[in-house]
């Protein structure tokens, strides 16, 4: 495993001092019009780049307030997180650099497709052999650049866990909100490859991908994606500015570590501070076996960075927390300033940020009704930068059928303590 900068704030030593940038009561909000008085001014987010409402003006209430800022004293940096896929860049990088792969011919052939998942069902075995074949060596490139079928196979599973005749592909028990099989499973695919290797694919595809047009299309198979990929320049902005302003800035991804690698850079992340699913290696080779978190240990995708993974990884990669007690909500001196996300894999670790929640609206029922129901003041919903989505109709079901059980079933979104969030209504969109 990766071994990341731990903050020095986080040692016995310093933890006056990471309480001291932490307000004395953490999950209150802070006026919004509160005045700031610092040893030196901090940083500031462009007033070029256009956001929702006041939301700009909050995030620099909290880099003003929480930041270093030309500060003296003690290694207390602050922490600020971000997922990656739709919450600094629009459109998926997984996607892309799997599509990449397919039409370039990088998947290898394993030596049987029930080897790559623990939860890969009978069907979606037998779906895969036959439209992939059984001619090419194991070990050997599967040709999916000219196999559509084999191409369509794979891509089907790993956009909705189905294969192409409908069949589920993935069955048997895991928590949902610790992992999801198909987001898993993209690493597993590249099995055999160094992660350099991937990672390269990954810079093939983010040049191919950057370089068309917003709005383009690519097809993969018979299945139709988006063909672009963008940073936001208003997260490049954020993150930027956080840096500058003394925060540790993170990404925590559900996607697999070689590919978010790829990309980070161009917001100024180094791999230190990259975050997302950690394959096992054999040899300096990735295998179908994954890193970890917590009490949980290595296996097959068990513990991903997904809901409440993403806490655990952010307690244990960043803040040193062991065991079983990653997976729990720390106090506020364990705990990042700035969280941001999309989905509703990112729930969990931006609602335990003590600054700002921030929240890009894709209309994840759980995501948004935390974000709009604002229990503690702080949560900042903006629309997508970039081609936002128009508004929802219908209410966010909150108090129903909002909640991701661990067990997979759904039930009512709960406040802290223990009261249901009401239904929500989609206000902020693009339209």
């Amino acid at each position: 495993m990766r071994n990341l900068s731990i903050p020095a704030a986080l040692s016995l030593a310093a933890a006056a001092t990471v309480v001291a940038v932490v307000p004395a009561t953490a999950d209150s909000a802070a006026p919004a019009g509160a005045s700031v008085t610092s040893s030196a001014p901090c940083p500031q987010l462009s007033r070029d780049l256009t956001w929702y409402g006041d939301n700009r003006a909050r995030l620099q209430q909290v880099i003003d307030e929480r930041g270093r800022c030309g500060k003296p004293g003690p290694d207390g940096r602050p922490v600020a997180a971000f997922d990656w896929d739709n919450t600094v860049v629009k459109n998926d990088t997984t996607d892309a650099t799997l599509a990449w792969a397919l039409q370039h011919d990088k998947i290898l052939r394993p030596k049987s497709w029930s080897a790559t998942s623990k939860w890969l069902t009978p069907a979606a075995d037998r779906a895969l052999t036959e439209a992939c074949g059984t001619s090419v060596p194991v070990g050997a490139p599967l040709r999916t650049s000219t196999n559509t079928r084999c191409t369509d196979e794979i891509f089907e599973i790993r956009s909705t866990a189905k294969t192409m005749d409908g069949e589920e592909a993935f069955a048997g028990r895991w928590n949902h909100r610790r992992t999801v099989p198909e987001y898993a499973w993209v690493p597993q695919l590249f099995a055999g490859h160094t992660p350099d290797r991937l990672t390269s694919f990954a810079r093939q595809a983010r040049a191919e991908f950057l370089a068309a047009p917003v709005g383009s299309k690519r097809t993969v198979g018979t299945h139709t994606i988006p063909g672009y990929l963008r940073y936001y320049p208003q997260q490049k902005d954020l993150i930027r500015t956080l840096r500058k302003a003394g925060f540790d800035v993170y990404i925590v991804s559900a996607g697999a570590e070689p590919i978010t690698d790829a990309w980070a850079g161009g917001v100024g992340i180094d791999r230190d501070h990259t975050i997302a699913i950690r394959s096992v290696l054999r040899k300096g080779r990735i295998t179908t076996g994954t890193q970890g978190c917590g009490d949980v240990p290595a296996g097959q995708g068990e513990a991903i960075p997904y809901i409440d993974g993403k806490r655990c990884m952010i307690n244990q990669e960043i803040f040193g927390i062991k065991g079983a007690d990653a997976w729990k909500r720390q106090d506020a001196a364990h705990r990042i300033v700035v969280g941001g996300g999309d989905a509703n894999t990112d729930v969990t670790f931006v609602g335990d940020a003590t600054g700002a929640h921030l929240v890009l609206n894709r209309n994840k029922d759980e995501f948004m009704c935390r974000g709009y129901d604002d229990a503690d003041g702080r949560w900042l919903v903006n629309p997508m930068f970039i081609e936002p989505l128009p508004r929802k109709k219908t209410p966010y079901p909150c108090s129903t059928a909002g909640y991701n059980n661990p067990d997979g079933s759904m039930g009512p979104v709960l406040r802290q303590d223990g009261s249901v969030v009401p239904d929500q209504q989609d206000v902020v969109s693009g339209s």
